[in-house]
């Protein structure tokens, strides 16, 4: 019985791996057609699949500044941001997070919303493999149509629609950077009219995406 319930165990496993890799291979060329987070939103979805050469090289450098600076350095985590989170999450006080896009992207695709070690670990895995087969300029390409940019809003053709009633492909740097500061918590921040410290973020994005593409922090996704 032992035996059989081990074997059946081992089965269901390779399944679920095998499954696994073959949805990783197929969206290296498919659009994601749908993710869990736009399933579970009562607010409907709205979203536009965009190739990454209809969407303004602005919003990925505004991604990059705002969210993952080392995006082309890293293979899918960044072990620095990671040990200054668990150093500053165990002094106390504000939690930080240090999602790579690799992971944003894995977690949004193949996962839902949430903590917990179970799903962490899902990610994790779910981010080596993408690195793996889809490579940089994919993981960005992905990222930037499953985000959720908006109430009921998916992806960074939707989002340009929604707030300026343009396409992602002709986005200023202002433009970008707003959409940008807004993607840990769309729901929330403004896009159209940032105030306080919002606006202030904003602007420093603005600032840092000359870095970005100065300093060739966007490289890899356009080599």
């Amino acid at each position: 019985m032992v035996m059989k319930t081990a074997r059946f165990l081992a089965k269901v496993l390779l399944f679920l791996f095998g499954l696994s890799l073959l949805l990783v291979i197929a969206f290296k060329w498919l659009p994601v057609p749908v993710t869990a987070t736009m399933l579970m939103d009562d607010n409907g979805i709205t979203k536009d699949w965009e190739s990454l050469d209809n969407i303004d090289p602005n919003l990925v450098a505004a991604v990059i500044a705002s969210e993952d600076s080392k995006f082309c350095e890293h293979a899918g985590f960044d072990t620095e941001a990671i040990e200054e989170a668990i150093r500053e999450n165990a002094e106390g006080g504000r939690q930080r997070g240090a999602s790579t896009i690799s992971q944003q992207t894995a977690k949004n695709v193949f996962l839902w919303q949430g903590g917990g070690y179970f799903r962490k670990g899902l990610e994790a895995y779910f981010t080596f493999w993408i690195e793996a087969v889809w490579g940089k300029r994919r993981i960005m390409e992905v990222y930037l149509n499953v985000a959720e940019t908006g109430v009921g809003t998916y992806g960074a053709e939707a989002g340009a629609r929604r707030y300026f009633g343009k396409s992602a492909a002709s986005l200023s740097a202002d433009e970008a950077s707003r959409m940008a500061v807004a993607l840990p918590s769309p729901k929330t921040r403004s896009v159209k009219n940032p105030r306080g410290w919002l606006a202030r973020y904003g602007n420093t994005i603005e600032a840092r995406m000359r870095v970005v593409k100065g300093d060739g922090l966007d490289s890899c996704v356009y080599d």
